[in-house]
Order: C-alpha cells, then structure tokens, then sequence
C-alpha cells in the first residue's frame, strides 16, 4: 500500500484517492505493477454495471484510437480474457526493435572525447597535459565518431532493461533477453522526460517512430526507487475521459466521411472566453449547406442522479451562445434511451440541449454503429 501511495504521489495523485483500509481509483485505466504486484484497472461507466462486460474492451478501444497498431501480434490480446496490458505494449515493443535488427541498425554521428594514438579532431589543450604528461605518443581529442552508440539506440536499449525487470518468470523474459543479446552495446544514460519529449526524428530514423514512441512510453511510466530504493513501479494508465472522446470523434467522423458528405466535423475546436482562457468543446458539427451547428461533449462517468450537473449545462450554454450553435449534447456511454432536446431557457428556442446515452459494448466487442447512432442522435 505505501508502495502504491508513493507512485500516486509522484504522479500528482491523479491516478486513485486513498480511502480508509484501500484506494479508491479515478478515471484512469490500465496496469499497475509494483515489486511484483500487478492491478489492472478496467473502463467501467457506472459502478452497477458487470465488470466482465468490460473486460478485454480497453485494448480495443486502444487500438481504434491509434494506440496499438493492428498489423502487430500485439493487437491479437485483444480477445484474451487474462489480458496484460504491460505485456501487450512490451510484445509490441520488442517486435518493431527485433523488425529494426532485421533490417539493419543505423549510425550517426557523434562527438567523442577521450585519447587516440593519432592526432584527429579538436586537441583538448588542458586535458591533454592532465592526461599524457609521460605517454607523449598519445592524444587527447574531441573527434567525430561514426556508429551505433547515440541516443536513439540508447533510449531502446534503456526500455530492454525496463522491460527485463519486469517480465522476469513470464514468457517474455526469454524473448527479451534474445533481444538484448542482439542489440548493439550502446551507453546506459540517464534519460529525461524533456529529452524524449523534445527528440525529433530525420528522414533516416524514420523507421524508428513506433519503436521510439512505445519506448518513450514505458520509461515515462518508470518510477525506480521513488523512495525507499527497493521498490521497481511501473504504471501504463490512460484517462478514460480523453479516450472516450477520441473514440467518439474517431467513430463519427468516419461515419460522416462516408455517409454524410454535407457535414463537416470538428474536434477541440478553441475559442477565447477571459484572458488567456478558452472555450473547447469535444465535437463540433456543421451542416455546409444550412450553416446549422451541433455541439457534443462527451462524459464518460455516468451522472448520479440522473440528471446532468449544473457545472455541465453551463458550459453547454457557453458553448451554444459561443459558436451559435443549434443543438448541444452531452453524450454518456449507456444503454440507449430516447431523449428530447429542451431549451436552456423557456424564451429562448434557439439554443437547445439534451442528455443521450450511446451502448459502448455490444456482445463482448465495440458497438460498431457508434459513429451513426450518435450522429442520429444530435440531427434528429
């Protein structure tokens, strides 16, 4: 527990809230692992619901959101019922690093200091004196150097070592330390959040984008020794709220592409409100040949009493007077019920809202008429 308490900390305690006798979770989904204990936190809208309805539907999600890639092994956990979250994104990751091995690892260069035996590069005045005071036929330079030890390779290998410590006694253990065995002797570093952030890729390190980004992924998640200097955590989470979105947007803007050419769909479309504070709803719909616009906020925790928050029908009344908008929505995942869009006030028609629940889940797989109920549901 103290483990778990001090990997919440330093996240912000945003990931649960400690309640008496155990922790309560937020909207953040995904896997836990501390010093070998392993919690996997599934999407679930209402705490009533059955929580095998939801099992194995956070992959998929994933995976419609562009967070998984289909074409991989990875991708077949899906149907698992003993789904790992860590170990989907850890297969994934040592497969696109063994497809970079097959095909060949790139140099680039680098600058190196040290001693040579031939005079080569920038000579080191200070240094050299300090070093070869007696060895005269030695250098002390700053050269070029040509090869596979830079960062890029040195970020991968630092995910490897991750990924060892904590697939130890599982089936990929084995493959990882194949990999390694493979991998070029590269620098161990010590790698900052701003340096991954801030690394951008060039025309030849191109076919390294998906191994770099699931790499960045697993080191950010890192958290060795917070404290204590026993514990290894490592925490793969994703906030269920932002996801929800994305799959909304995902579904209904490949809906109207195909089926609603007169639309056009907008998402976290910003507007200015005070200062340097702006409105941005999730969705935004327009209508190109009537100018008519739609709002769509989606929520995924499902309201308590059943009705909407005062805090949400403002902003909804915000954003309708914002962009003019016809009809708003706040969108809750659910079972389907028919609703009606009421004005937020009894003179003005103009400016309408309403609440309206979509299913997420159909027979243990995603409703794949998502995109066009809920269009349905905001036109109609």
């Amino acid at each position: 527990m103290d483990a778990l308490l001090e990997l919440n900390e330093y996240h912000q305690g945003q990931y649960f809230e400690p309640i008496s006798k155990g922790i309560k979770f937020n909207q953040f989904v995904g896997v836990l692992q501390v010093d070998g204990l392993t919690i996997e936190i599934h999407p679930k809208a209402d705490k009533n619901e059955d929580d095998s309805k939801w099992k194995g539907v956070l992959l998929q999600m994933l995976k419609e959101c562009g967070h998984l890639k289909a074409n991989t092994s990875g991708a077949a956990h899906v149907k698992r019922q003993n789904l790992n979250l860590l170990e989907v994104y850890f297969e994934l990751f040592l497969g696109e690093v063994n497809q970079l091995l097959h095909r060949g690892l790139i140099k680039q260069y680098r600058k190196e200091t040290g001693n040579v035996k031939a005079l080569k590069g920038k000579l080191e005045f200070a240094g050299n004196i300090r070093k070869n005071l007696v060895h005269k036929e030695r250098f002390y330079t700053t050269h070029q150097v040509y090869d596979q030890n830079h960062f890029l390779h040195q970020v991968l290998a630092k995910a490897l070592e991750i990924i060892e410590q904590f697939t130890r006694g599982t089936r990929l253990y084995d493959s990882c330390k194949r990999t390694q065995l493979d991998f070029p002797n590269v620098d161990s570093i010590s790698i900052s959040s701003k340096q991954l952030n801030t690394f951008k890729l060039n025309r030849k390190s191109a076919p390294y984008s998906y191994a770099f980004e699931l790499a960045r992924l697993i080191i950010l998640n890192y958290s060795p020794d917070i404290s204590s200097g026993r514990e290894k955590m490592l925490s793969l989470l994703f906030d269920m709220n932002q996801l929800w979105e994305e799959y909304v947007l995902i579904q209904l803007r490949r809906y109207i592409q195909t089926n609603e050419p007169n639309f056009e769909i907008t998402g976290q479309d910003r507007k200015p409100f005070w200062s340097s504070n702006y409105l941005q709803p999730d969705i935004v719909l327009r209508n190109k040949e009537t100018g008519e616009k739609y709002i769509i906020d989606t929520k995924w925790k499902l309201p308590e009493t059943g009705s909407a928050s005062m805090a949400d029908l403002r902003q909804m009344y915000a954003y309708s007077r914002f962009w003019e908008a016809d009809r708003a929505m706040l969108l809750y995942p659910g079972e389907e019920q028919g609703r009606k869009f009421k004005p937020f006030l009894k003179e003005d028609e103009n400016h309408s809202c309403k609440m309206e629940f979509v299913n997420v889940v159909e027979k243990e797989h995603l409703n794949k008429e998502l995109g066009k109920q809920v269009f349905r549901k905001i036109i109609e």
